[in-house]
C-alpha cells in the first residue's frame, strides 16, 4: 500500500496510464503476509515435513530403527536374554559393569564441570557494541492451546530491548487451535508482529511449526522461546554481541533457563536444582572444551542462514533441541552460552512432569539412534572425545535413568544378605560391586545438589530450602519417565505430549531487576 506522501504522485500516474488500474491492488503489508502463507500453505506444509528426510535422511528420526539398526537391535536383546537365562551370573554381572562405568563417567564429567564453576570468575558485563547498525533479529515462538499466556508473551517480546524496526517476530501456531488465535486477535500487535497458521498435518510437533515459518525468517540472527517464558530485555543484545566477536563458526548459542516457582512444590524445587546445574554450570563448561551441547527447548540464538542450511529441526523429532546441537556438532560448528536468563515454571504435578518427561527421555532415545545409525562414521565426524561426551551425556543418561532402580535393589540385596544368615553369598567381587555402587548412586546424588547449588543464586537456594534431600525419589520419577519412553517410542513415536502452561504465579529477584534496570 503507497504511503500517504505518494497518494498524490500516485492517483496522477494512475491517470495517466488508465490500464494500470485493471492490474493493481493496494492492500497493507499484514494482508499481503496472510495471501502469501495461505497461497502456498499445501506444498509448504509438505516440504516442511519432507525437507530434512529427502536432503539429509539419515539425520532423520521419520524412521526409528534405520537399515539394519532393527536387526543388530533384536540381535543383541535376544543375546542378552539367552544369557540371562543360561548364564544369569554372567550377565548380570556383564550388565552391572557396564552400568557402573556409565555412572561413574557421568559423574566425572560433572564433577570436572563443578570444580570450573568454583574457579570461574563474575559474571562478565556486555561487551562492546559492533560498529555499524543492529541487523533483523527474528524471534520465533511455536503456540498451541497457550491462549491463557499470550498476554504475557507479548509483554515479554514488547520489553526486549532491540529496535522494533528490526525485530521480525514469528507467532506460529496450529490453523485450527482456535482459543490462541483469537488471544492473538484480541491483543494490539506492533508491526514487528506476524501471525503463522500451520495448517493440520502429521506430526503435530514443534520442531514442524518452527520449521514451517524457517524459510519466511528475515533475520540474520534467529531466537526460539516458548510461549510462557519471561526473557531478560538485554538478552538479544548479549547473543549479537557475542555472535559478532565470535568466530563463524559458532552456530548457536544457548541462553540459561532459571526457574522461579521452586518453593510452589517438591517436584518444581528438584526441577530447579537440575536446569540451574545443567544450563549455568555443565552447559558452558562443554561450550567451553569445545564439546557436544545438548541444547535447551527454548532461548536457543542462531545464525538464521547456518540453520538453514543444516536442514532445521527435525519435525519428527520430539527433542528437536538435542538433536539439532549434535547435527550442528557434527557437520563441523560449535555451540556457546550467553548470560542473560529467561524465566520459566516448573511442572508442579507427578502428571504434567511425568508426561513432559517422558516426551524428553523419548526424544534423547530418537536422538541417540539417528547419531549411532553409522557408529564409525559418527567418530570420524566428531572426533572420539567428543564422541565419547556424547554417549555419556545422552545414551548413557537414557540407560542409566532405565536401570536406576536395579542397582539400588542390587545394593539393598547385597546390604540384607550381609546382615542375616546368608552373608558368606558376598563374595569379594560381589562386595566391590555394591561399593562403587554406593559410590556412584550417592555420589551421583551429591553431584546433581552440588552442581544445582553451584547454578542457583542465593533467593533460589532459599526457595528450594530442605527439599534437595527428595534426590533419590525425583531419580526414581526419572526411570519410570524412561520406561513410559521405551513404551511410547515403539507404540506411537511422534506424539508430543503437550504441557499446560499458566501465568507466571512468582518471580525471583533478579527477574525482577532485569525488568526494572
Amino acid at each position: 500500500m503507497p504511503s500517504a506522501d505518494r497518494i498524490e504522485a500516485f492517483s496522477e500516474r494512475l491517470d495517466l496510464s488508465p490500464m494500470l488500474r485493471t492490474m493493481l491492488a493496494a492492500t497493507t503489508p499484514s494482508a499481503l503476509r496472510t495471501a502469501l502463507w495461505q497461497a502456498g500453505r499445501v506444498r509448504r506444509l509438505r516440504e516442511t515435513v519432507d525437507r530434512l528426510f529427502t536432503s539429509l535422511p539419515e539425520a532423520s528420526a521419520r524412521i526409528t530403527f534405520w537399515g539394519r539398526q532393527g536387526f543388530y537391535t533384536g540381535t543383541i536383546l535376544t543375546a542378552l536374554i539367552a544369557l540371562a537365562i543360561t548364564e544369569p551370573v554372567i550377565a548380570s554381572r556383564l550388565l552391572h559393569i557396564v552400568l557402573t562405568l556409565l555412572f561413574l563417567a557421568a559423574f566425572l564429567i560433572r564433577f570436572l564441570a563443578l570444580l570450573a564453576k568454583r574457579k570461574e570468575q563474575q559474571s562478565r558485563a556486555l561487551s562492546i557494541p559492533p560498529a555499524g547498525p543492529r541487523p533483523v533479529y527474528s524471534v520465533f515462538v511455536a503456540l498451541y492451546r497457550e491462549a491463557a499466556v499470550v498476554p504475557q508473551l507479548i509483554e515479554t517480546l514488547d520489553r526486549l530491548a532491540w529496535p522494533a524496526a528490526c525485530l521480525d517476530i514469528k507467532l506460529i501456531c496450529e490453523a485450527d487451535d482456535d482459543a490462541t488465535l483469537s488471544a492473538l486477535a484480541a491483543m494490539r500487535l506492533g508491526r514487528q508482529y506476524e501471525i503463522v497458521a500451520v495448517p493440520p498435518g502429521h506430526p503435530r510437533t514443534k520442531p514442524k511449526a518452527l520449521s514451517y515459518a524457517l524459510g519466511a525468517a528475515r533475520g540474520t540472527y534467529l531466537v526460539i522461546y516458548d510461549a510462557e517464558d519471561r526473557v531478560d530485555p538485554l538478552q538479544l543484545e548479549e547473543a549479537w554481541r557475542t555472535f559478532e566477536a565470535a568466530p563463524p563458526g559458532i552456530a548457536c548459542l544457548q541462553a540459561p533457563l532459571v526457574i522461579t516457582n521452586a518453593r510452589e512444590s517438591w517436584l518444581s524445587a528438584l526441577f530447579a536444582f537440575e536446569y540451574a546445574g545443567l544450563f549455568r554450570v555443565l552447559l558452558p563448561r562443554l561450550a567451553a572444551a569445545r564439546l557436544p551441547m545438548p541444547l535447551g527447548g527454548t532461548s536457543n540464538h542462531f545464525r538464521t542462514r547456518v540453520l538453514q542450511d543444516v536442514g532445521g529441526w527435525d519435525p519428527y523429532n520430539v527433542t528437536e533441541d538435542a538433536d539439532l546441537g549434535m547435527r550442528l556438532y557434527r557437520l563441523g560448528y560449535r555451540c556457546g552460552t550467553i548470560e542473560r536468563p529467561t524465566y520459566e515454571e516448573a511442572p508442579t504435578t507427578a502428571s504434567a512432569w511425568l508426561g513432559q518427561r517422558t516426551r524428553w527421555f523419548k526424544g534423547w532415545l530418537q536422538t541417540w539412534l539417528v547419531l549411532m545409525r553409522r557408529p564409525s562414521q559418527l567418530v570420524r565426524d566428531m572426533g572420539l572425545w567428543p564422541c565419547f561426551v556424547f554417549q555419556v551425556l545422552i545414551g548413557g543418561l537414557i540407560l542409566s535413568s532405565l536401570a536406576h532402580p536395579l542397582l539400588i535393589a542390587y545394593v539393598g540385596m547385597i546390604a540384607w544378605q550381609l546382615s542375616g544368615q546368608s552373608a558368606h553369598v558376598a563374595g569379594p567381587f560381589e562386595l566391590t560391586l555394591v561399593t562403587i555402587d554406593v559410590v556412584n548412586i550417592f555420589g551421583s546424588y551429591a553431584i546433581f545438589i552440588a552442581l544445582g547449588r553451584a547454578g542457583m543464586q542465593p533467593d533460589e537456594r532459599r526457595a528450594t530450602g530442605w527439599r534437595w534431600a527428595l534426590t533419590p525419589f525425583y531419580w526414581l520419577l526419572m526411570s519410570l519417565a524412561a520406561w513410559r519412553a521405551v513404551r511410547e517410542l515403539r507404540n506411537n513415536p511422534f506424539f508430543w505430549n503437550k504441557t499446560a502452561h499458566r501465568p507466571a504465579q512468582t518471580t525471583l529477584r533478579s527477574e525482577t531487576v532485569a525488568e526494572t534496570g
